[in-house]
């Protein structure tokens, strides 16, 4: 049976991410993907890593991810947020340095709606004087 050392959601904008940190030697898997073929623009890869780096984690832990919703960053970001909440938890000794990164902060930055008689969010029609 598989246990699991720490569990964590982390969100951004619209992606949600469960992160399941497991024992092992550093494998992380996203959504049934080895992370580099789910991430492959290497920014996004180094980003959700970041918890890990941070702290001295990267070889000891395996990590299981499922993400949806939202785009590429904000899915990156919702694992990187995920990851951080769940090394806590399996150490509680790792949150001042999480804490200190800034990774343990939820980004609650959301798209505005946009509203009626408006092209957009903030957006108004043209307006004709005649």
């Amino acid at each position: 049976m598989i246990k699991n050392l720490g569990i964590g959601t982390g969100r951004r904008k619209t992606a949600v991410a469960r992160v399941y940190v497991r024992e092992g030697e550093g494998k992380i898997v996203v959504n049934g993907k080895a992370l580099s073929q789910y991430f492959p623009q290497g920014e996004h890869a180094l980003m959700v890593r970041q918890p890990l780096v941070a702290t001295d984690q990267e070889k000891q832990v395996d990590i299981v991810i499922t993400v949806y919703g939202g785009g590429v960053h904000g899915q990156a970001e919702a694992c990187r947020h995920g990851l951080a909440r769940a090394l806590c938890q399996a150490d509680q000794g790792h949150y001042t340095s999480l804490r200190s990164k800034g990774y343990l902060t939820r980004d609650s930055r959301m798209v505005e709606r946009k509203k009626y008689g408006q092209a957009g969010a903030r957006r108004r029609f043209q307006f004709s004087k005649r």
